[in-house]
Parts: C-alpha cells; structure tokens; sequence
C-alpha cells in the first residue's frame, strides 16, 4: 500500500469539502482577554479579539488564580511525578476533589486529565461494576460520552435528543431487572439548549435507572455557587454521578466526576483512564482550585456573562442573522454550508482581526455548520459594536441570504 498517497487522498477530501481544519496561532497576553495577538504564516503579528474561545469568565487571567499557581511552582516543581496510584497524588489534588465535592454536594469527587477522559474513563467502566447494564445516551451527547459508551462493551439505547417520551419507550421494552442508567448533557454546546434534567431523574428513578449528567458548559456559569443547571435547578442531589470541567468556565485545564464516596472509589480502582494516567501538575490543581473557591461566591460575574450573551443575541437577531437562542450563554450563527463558514471565519480574522473559529461535521451536522461565538464579562460594548458591524458588512459582502439560508 501506498501509506503516503492515501494520507494525501483523505487530506484532500477535506479539504475539497470545506472541513479542513487551520489552526490559528494566537498568543493570550495576561490582563488583557479577550484580545490577543495573532501570529500569521509569515511571522508578522496582527492583534485580535478572541470570540470563540471557552475560558468563558475569564478566570484563565484571573490573579488569584495565577498566585496559586505560581506558589505551588515554586513550592512543588513543574510535574506531579507519576499516576495518583504511583506517587502522584498531592494536597493539591486531594484540596480541589474537596472544593469539587463541595461544589455539588455530593460525597467525593475524582480527576482526571480532561473532562473528556473522565467521560471515556467512566462511561467504559461502569459495565464492569453493573454487570449487564444497559446505557440510555442522549443522540447528541459529546464524542466523549460517545465513544465512552461504545468502547464498554456493554448495552446501549440511543434516545432522540431531548425526547423523554421516547426514552421512556425504550427503558419500557428492557428486562425491569437489568442495570440501568441515563447518560445526558445539561447544556448542549453547539445548540445552546438544556437538557430536560428533571424529567430524566423522574424517569430515572421511576425505572431503577442510575444517571449521569455532563455539566461542562454550565459548571462555573450557571447556579448560585456555579455547580451548573443541576444546582440551578436544585436538582444536584437526585443526579447520581456529574461530569464537569476545569478547563472552561474554570480556566485552568482538567476534568472530574462528582459521585458518592463509594461510586467514586470504584471508577477510581477499575477505570483505566484513571489508574495508568500521570495526575494533573499540582499547579495545575492548585489554580483550579482557587478559580472553583472564587466562583462560588462571585453570582456577579455570572450575571455578567449572562448579560453579555443576551446582548449579542439581540443585536445578531435584529441584522436578522440565523441565530439558533435557546437561553444559554451559546450564540451560534448557522451558515449552512462549510466552505462559506470557513470564508466568514477567515474574512473576520484577516480583516476586522475578529477570531472565531468555523465549526463544522462531524462536530454539527452537515448543513448546519456555524460561527459558535463565546461572549464573556469581559467582551464589553466596544468589542461587542465591532463584532455586529463586522458580521453585517460580511453577511452582506459573502452574498450569504439571509431569508435563505433562514428556511
């Protein structure tokens, strides 16, 4: 086989429909998010206003953050020096598993490398401490639930997104005996909606089903200490196991899951994610640790971001752009078609030094590609004036329709 050849040919069908993905290099400069400099292909240097970026509040700059960070360099080094099993598990580890336990009320809390793997980690090893379980997963829950789920080896059912009717169907036609449990999301990140939460737990616990809820885009953001819609909703305690990230609302990097002591203790000795995985530097779960503490007592900063997105919503929706609003801090424009998002994306970055990054199948499905953008506290009136003015002269220029590409 020619190895070389056939990586050209998969390159290049990318490429032919519009789905090739550019990296743009940018350099965050401290005090200063959301504007960075962007570093262009021939080394020249032009700056730009991040707008698709997921450090949603800022916290990746906040100086309380940066000291923890700084102190536990200075106190430990750079690594944690090996697994948790294995000589990687520190004060700092331990400290931020407390705040997170705290955070969402539940008994114990668990790490790991990204919220990504502690979805893989757990979702793959649940079936060998339920034998027989079966896993009820929301249509468009994240690749990371995804493969999780399909990595375990065990039963799965695909619900319609959203659809408890239809979950109820489903969890009517399996063995009333059999483990059960229900996997879902409480914000969808490239919609923007929520998740029938409520529903679900009564379904759940109707059924003998356990549940599993992946707050990432709504840890920080949403509910009165930033426990997510869960919390908001006061509807945490009737979850069993919560998914979130440190890497967003957080700021820093890292992921965890928020169970019972028991439930917790389990992923911790069986999940392979888990047990052959060096530990977060203890920079790292030291900085996360104080954005978490910081966060649940900073309501105003949430007011802030919810302020913002609702904004952007209003001025997007009266140039008539096709804005998809379900009431999140999500603001996604659908284009339609992937080589035309790629051109906005560009147009915006070269000309009006606007970064927001085209998203794409499979991420969305086909016809529905996007601009996704990520208002925070700190995009204020000037950048938000300078992003609707950009959008209108392009949306124009692009000869995109508007009414079409609305129907």
């Amino acid at each position: 086989m020619d190895y070389s050849t056939a990586l050209d040919t998969a390159l290049q069908q990318l490429r032919d429909e519009g789905r090739y993905r550019t990296f743009i290099d940018i350099v965050r400069t401290q005090g200063q998010f959301p504007h960075a400099v962007w570093r262009r292909p021939d080394g020249t240097e032009q700056p730009v206003t991040v707008w698709c970026g997921n450090d949603y509040l800022g916290m990746g700059q906040h100086p309380e953050v940066l000291a923890a960070m700084h102190d536990a360099v200075d106190a430990t080094g750079a690594g944690s020096g090996g697994t948790r099993n294995i000589s990687g598990t520190t004060l700092y580890h331990k400290a931020l598993e407390a705040e997170l336990a705290d955070l969402h009320g539940k008994e114990g809390a668990l790490l790991f490398t990204s919220a990504y793997i502690a979805n893989d980690a757990t979702l793959s090893t649940l079936p060998k401490l339920f034998p027989g379980l079966i896993i009820y997963s929301d249509e468009l829950n994240h690749a990371s639930m995804i493969e999780g789920i399909r990595r375990n080896g065990g039963a799965k059912r695909v619900f319609r997104h959203n659809d408890v009717a239809h979950l109820r169907e489903l969890l009517e036609a399996d063995d009333p005996a059999a483990p059960k449990l229900i996997a879902f999301e409480s914000i969808y990140s490239m919609d923007g909606d929520f998740g029938p939460i409520e529903a679900i737990c009564d379904l759940a616990e109707e059924f003998g089903a356990l549940t599993y809820l992946d707050e990432v885009h709504a840890v920080g953001m949403y509910g009165t200490r930033g426990g997510g819609v869960s919390e908001r909703d006061r509807i945490a305690h009737r979850v069993d196991i919560i998914n979130g990230t440190l890497a967003k609302a957080y700021g820093v990097m890292g992921g965890y899951i928020a169970a019972s002591e028991k439930m917790c203790d389990a992923i911790r000795s069986y999940a392979p994610g888990f047990i052959f995985t060096t530990s977060l530097p203890p920079a790292v779960a030291a900085g996360a640790a104080t954005s978490v503490r910081l966060l649940k007592t900073d309501q105003l900063r949430r007011e802030q971001h919810q302020t913002q997105a609702k904004i952007l919503k209003t001025r997007f929706k009266a140039l008539g752009l096709p804005l998809i609003d379900h009431g999140s801090h999500i603001v996604p424009v659908i284009v339609g078609d992937p080589k035309h998002t790629k051109l906005l994306s560009d147009m915006l970055l070269e000309d009006h030094g606007i970064y927001v990054q085209p998203i794409n199948f499979p991420t969305v499905p086909r016809g529905t590609e996007r601009l996704r953008f990520t208002p925070s506290p700190v995009h204020g009136p000037h950048e938000i004036d300078y992003l609707v003015k950009a959008m209108d002269a392009l949306w124009s220029h692009c000869a995109l329709n508007r009414a079409d590409l609305s129907a």
